[in-house]
């Protein structure tokens, strides 16, 4: 099932805008290349709504967020909702901070926003009124367990419900909801932790997946991330016992350029409720 939408990223090569950080900016952009999209990385307000216009989706990241940074993500974002270009907002940090929280947002309200990925802190932090001490990171009592995944689900659908959007929320095991439907995958491993960026890589993946596949923005964002996590266990299996976190990510990357469709849908591990 998953697969039809990565041949689909494969085909139509899909153009991303990309504000995000500048810890993991080259990650982002050598992952997209390695799905066969191709990122443009622009942040400047006074170029970012023309830069938004020559793409054809929008990925919006907080990581290392300035006034600047959001004034462009203001006007990209604007520009993307009156070409109907999806975008994809990753709230990285909401909670770490006042300006960042209330920055997040303010983007969505005042835009049309087709997925929220983040963590499960961050996404409490924006739509429970939580309070967030990790930083970038979740904390350690926000995880989804088996023990605690109903209520997660019945969370995450309300939440997506009240925001009408789709609300991907990643870790041990990830959720992918709107108001009707979720998707629980459980690809992945631990040690994708250890790397710097890998939920940003991850929300670059997904508008490159809901970019090539605008009607299936549910089905479709849950295929990216399943798509990650199966990397992630591919490229744990081929690393080397001397190597570590560094060689990981670029296996990771490595792994998104050759993973086909059949592979894809044979190793994902997913549940629909």
């Amino acid at each position: 099932m998953f697969g039809e939408y990565l041949s689909h990223v494969r085909e139509k090569q899909p153009h991303i805008h990309c504000i995000t950080n500048y810890v993991t900016a080259n990650d982002c952009a050598n992952l997209l290349l390695a799905s066969g999209s191709s990122p443009i990385m622009a942040d400047c307000p006074e170029e970012s709504a023309e830069i938004t216009a020559l793409c054809d989706g929008l990925l919006l990241n907080t990581g290392t967020l300035n006034p600047d940074k959001l004034s462009a993500m203001r006007k990209s974002g604007r520009t993307a909702n009156e070409l109907h270009h999806p975008v994809v907002l990753d709230p990285v940090g909401a909670g770490a901070s006042r300006f960042r929280t209330e920055s997040v947002l303010s983007l969505v309200k005042e835009l049309r926003i087709d997925v929220i990925r983040g963590n499960l802190s961050e996404i409490k932090a924006l739509f429970c009124h939580a309070e967030s001490s990790g930083g970038v990171d979740a904390v350690s009592s926000d995880r989804i367990t088996e023990e605690n995944l109903p209520e997660m689900l019945t969370l995450i659908r309300q939440i997506a419900a009240v925001q009408n959007t789709v609300i991907a929320v990643t870790g041990q095991i990830d959720i992918i909801a709107d108001k009707n439907q979720a998707y629980c995958i459980r690809n992945g491993c631990s040690m994708m932790k250890s790397v710097t960026g890998s939920g940003c890589q991850l929300s670059a993946l997904t508008a490159a997946f809901i970019t090539a596949n605008p009607e299936r923005i549910l089905e479709s964002a849950a295929a990216a991330v399943c798509m990650m996590g199966v990397c992630g266990e591919t490229a744990l299996e081929h690393l080397e016992s001397y190597e570590g976190n560094a060689s990981f990510r670029n296996r990771i990357i490595d792994a998104v350029s050759h993973l086909d469709a059949e592979m894809l849908d044979k190793k994902a591990k997913y549940q629909i409720f």
